[in-house]
């Protein structure tokens, strides 16, 4: 089995974990086990369970930067990625809401989580194109957090088949980081 194809079948198992479990009874081994994966190879690829958020982090970032469409807007291509980013979410849903639930009472993950978050925001940021060097672009990515902090929670409720609501949020969201953008000016 590819390490990719590996990796995801262990984070599909680590998801679906923690939605009948939670993230505190989280393992690798556990993971592995229900996945029918060797134990071995589950080590190598995941030192631990944070190990298993940051893989998926890293897969969430590839998903959303394929298939971008140069020849669209700024705005178009940031829609795009955020929205193939939260159908990353979407296909472990129960498990990243129970997830979501979990961190505000495990602080010490989510600070651990705090820099690949930042990272993902950059990437989502310079995959539509805008820039984020210097004092501006570290303004921007804080910005970008919020945009997506702000979607997240409307996805959280969202229960649709077409996640508007996430959409209508998002939306939202980016015409306040627009206007704070254009305020800098």
């Amino acid at each position: 089995m590819e390490d990719t194809e590996f990796d995801r079948a262990l984070i599909a198992s680590a998801f679906g974990l923690i939605a009948e479990r939670g993230w505190k009874s989280l393992t690798v081994s556990a993971a592995a086990r229900a996945a029918g994966l060797p134990l071995d190879q589950a080590r190598r690829r995941f030192a631990c369970r944070l190990a298993i958020v940051a893989r998926f982090g890293s897969l969430a970032d590839q998903a959303c930067l394929t298939g971008i469409v140069e020849d669209s807007t700024t705005r178009d291509r940031l829609l795009g990625i955020v929205m193939s980013r939260i159908d990353v979410l979407q296909a472990h849903r129960s498990g990243v809401l129970a997830l979501l639930r979990d961190l505000p009472l495990d602080p010490l993950t989510g600070l651990a989580l705090a820099p690949a978050t930042m990272r993902s925001m950059r990437w989502m940021l310079e995959g539509a194109g805008i820039e984020t060097a210097g004092l501006r672009g570290q303004l921007r990515t804080q910005g970008m957090l919020g945009v997506w902090l702000y979607t997240v929670n409307a996805w959280r409720g969202d229960e649709s088949e077409d996640l508007s609501a996430t959409m209508a949020a998002l939306d939202r969201a980016l015409n306040r980081a627009e206007q704070s953008e254009n305020s800098l000016e």
